[in-house]
């Protein structure tokens, strides 16, 4: 007897918004944070010479946050199959909880070094969660990348700062 393949599972709009939804409302959580300090503090501070115009922040984070929420939904679409789902779940909040508590020792606290250290974490984090999301889904583990590499970027950047200031 020949053990029956898998079925896709049908789209599910909602769930897509929602999934959509919670990584795009951290961003913007975050954005508040960071909106009014981009124009007080943040001129004010030393910056490295490769440090991108502020202008371009915004439609990077938006499009890493759309490309976390297809991951997640990926995920999502599979929950059935993941044998420690809680653990999952976890890991994937405790990222978006660091993304979120970056702005908010950088841009509110004004705290570079914390940031820096926290930006570690984070990036861990991010990795961590992209292997676990990848075990679950390729496609989901793969559109991390550009989080990964932007995070990355950001990193040295926070490293940068926190050296000039």
């Amino acid at each position: 007897m020949k053990a029956a393949l898998p079925t896709a599972r049908k789209f599910n709009i909602l769930a897509l918004i929602i999934n959509l939804a919670i990584p795009l409302a951290v961003g913007a959580i975050g954005g508040f944070f960071t909106s009014s300090n981009v124009q007080t503090w943040y001129p004010t501070i030393e910056k490295p010479s490769f440090n991108p115009p502020n202008w371009i922040f915004a439609p990077v984070w938006t499009t890493l946050y759309i490309l976390i929420g297809i991951s997640a939904y990926l995920v999502w679409q599979k929950r059935e199959a993941i044998k420690n789902l809680p653990r999952t779940v976890a890991i994937y909040l405790i990222q978006l909880l660091l993304n979120l508590m970056w702005s908010f020792l950088f841009f509110s606290l004004h705290l570079i070094g914390a940031a820096l250290f926290e930006i570690i974490a984070l990036l861990i984090a991010i990795l961590v969660n992209a292997k676990v999301f990848y075990k679950v889904d390729r496609t989901s583990g793969l559109l991390y990348i550009p989080y990964i590499l932007w995070v990355s970027f950001a990193t040295i950047l926070t490293l940068s700062i926190f050296m000039l200031n």
